[in-house]
């Protein structure tokens, strides 16, 4: 089984969010022994979507490769204005190369859903993420982890993520890769 982890912010710090966060779900993954590939909008060469172009640009062809060969799918998105940001739905659209395809686009991929905000309000980006992975035929999980960015890290560590956030992306890393959620424990005790 492949993983991808698309990380849709353009942070290019060391230490951000995103990266934190990727990198966590890349040490889950492998204790489920599931290969996974993190995809950078930041280094990824995606250029504004135009359907007039004569031919696709390379860093499309990768990323559509990349995005139809994985099996589960975790997207990651900070909130922007109360939606994703514009990079990150661009580079989505790039899937319309994939339409004449078979079976087309992201037909019957698991996809995880993560977006963090400073407030509240992350569901937001949830939602859209959410109907636009169902727009693409993929599955978005029945569990997803909406963020409030200041309760994300530990008081002592700012790039340590908390134990509440570790519980809640494991549980999501859980039900992607065993397709269950009525076994696991950490339902209940979430909920």
């Amino acid at each position: 089984m492949k993983a991808l982890i698309f990380n849709g912010a353009l942070e290019r710090r060391s230490q951000s969010t995103s990266g934190t966060i990727s990198l966590y779900l890349e040490e889950k993954l492998k204790e489920y022994g599931i290969e996974s590939t993190v995809f950078n909008l930041d280094e990824s060469g995606i250029p504004l979507f135009d359907i007039t172009l004569t031919r696709t640009p390379k860093g499309a062809e990768i990323m559509n490769s990349l995005f139809r060969e994985a099996d589960i799918h975790f997207w990651l998105a900070p909130l922007y204005h109360g939606s994703i940001p514009g990079v990150m739905k661009n580079c989505i659209d790039w899937l319309e190369i994939s339409s004449k395809s078979n079976p087309p686009y992201l037909t019957d991929k698991t996809i995880g859903l993560i977006c963090w905000g400073d407030g509240v309000q992350a569901m937001q980006g949830i939602n859209t993420m959410d109907a636009i992975a169902k727009s693409l035929r993929a599955w978005p999980l029945p569990f997803n982890v909406p963020i409030t960015r200041n309760l994300l890290f530990t008081e002592s560590n700012s790039y340590q993520i908390s134990q509440t956030y570790k519980s809640k992306l494991d549980l999501l890393v859980q039900i992607a890769a065993t397709k269950t959620v009525a076994s696991n424990p950490l339902v209940n005790k979430l909920s």
